[in-house]
């Protein structure tokens, strides 16, 4: 049984790595793919090994596993610097035979573990990208991003305001602009009045969060979000007079990267759910509040439709563009 090595940061795993250890597949009949890690690293190392557990889990010869890095000395001439290496790895792992790379590295790397070293796309012809660059322009590099790993770098944009502001209908219109998803306010999917108990609130707030992930997997760049758990807060406290805890830990667990929010400087148009047509400024000036006190930058829409439209449009324009 011969046994290959791919170490690296994966900081993201792309399709540049996946080719790489797809190659060393080849080559072995089993392949270790050691990710190392440090405390300061800029994305998750859990998250990170759990993207590889989940791309290669239909092969179980490829075989992810985790190592802390902190036996590296940079100072250190190459051949000496990946000794101090082979001591580590040949005591975290069973002997290797094949050290498979793309970097300069691979060569003084196998000659210490005594080992063969085979070299891939060394030049990057194949896949001109690398994790740094993924991490710096995530859209620009989109197509190399394994579709596991792109919901991290999905930019979510909130639509937030008071009721009748036109949210749902700007979620969904850059939605269909931009060929992505958008994630409607599940409330009015789950109560038919605003007659609900604390019970029912919870139940929202959850089905948000989880409505949030089940888009993200599919959604390409942007994710437009109808509302958040703020709102289901506010609207918490305005019809029961209380807010259960569990709002505010659902709260944490979505980051948006940028929060737009509508002015009422439109017509009130009421449904079944709206009931706060004679509130809204004060509505208004809630929800600018919240945000305010958390300290959330924030984007103020105003104007009728179309200019809210070609307003937001210009906005996502520009952050594509950065």
């Amino acid at each position: 049984m011969t046994r290959a090595l791919v170490i690296g940061k994966f900081m993201p795993i792309h399709n540049g790595h996946l080719a790489l250890i797809e190659f060393a597949a080849a080559q072995a009949d089993e392949v270790i793919v050691s990710m190392s890690y440090t405390e300061s690293d800029p994305i998750d190392p859990m998250l990170r090994l759990g993207w590889i557990k989940e791309i290669f889990s239909s092969n179980p010869n490829i075989i992810p596993a985790i190592i802390k890095d902190d036996f590296d000395d940079e100072s250190l001439p190459l051949q000496e610097r990946t000794k101090k290496w082979a001591v580590v790895i040949n005591k975290t792992y069973p002997k290797i035979d094949v050290i498979v790379s793309s970097e300069e590295y691979g060569e003084s790397f196998a000659i210490n573990l005594n080992a063969t070293h085979i070299l891939f796309d060394a030049e990057r012809k194949k896949f001109p990208v690398s994790a740094s660059l993924i991490r710096e322009k995530p859209f620009r590099y989109w197509d190399f991003i394994p579709p596991v790993v792109r919901p991290y770098f999905v930019k979510k944009i909130c639509f937030y305001g008071a009721e009748s502001t036109g949210k749902s209908f700007m979620a969904q219109k850059l939605a269909q602009h931009y060929h992505t998803e958008f994630v409607p306010e599940v409330a009015r999917e789950l109560i038919t009045s605003n007659e609900f108990t604390e019970a029912d609130i919870i139940k929202i707030g959850y089905a948000q969060i989880d409505r949030i992930n089940e888009k993200l997997k599919t959604a390409k760049k942007i994710l437009f979000c109808d509302t958040d758990t703020i709102t289901t807060q506010i609207y918490s406290q305005h019809y029961l007079h209380t807010v259960p805890a569990i709002l505010y830990e659902l709260e944490k667990q979505v980051q948006y990267d940028r929060y737009f929010l509508f002015d009422i400087d439109v017509p009130w148009v009421a449904d079944h759910l709206r009931d706060l047509g004679n509130e809204r400024a004060l509505m208004h000036n809630l929800f600018r509040g919240e945000l305010e006190k958390r300290y959330i930058p924030f984007t103020l829409v105003t104007g009728n439709y179309e200019k809210r439209f070609a307003f937001v449009k210009g906005e996502i324009e520009r952050m594509l563009s950065e």
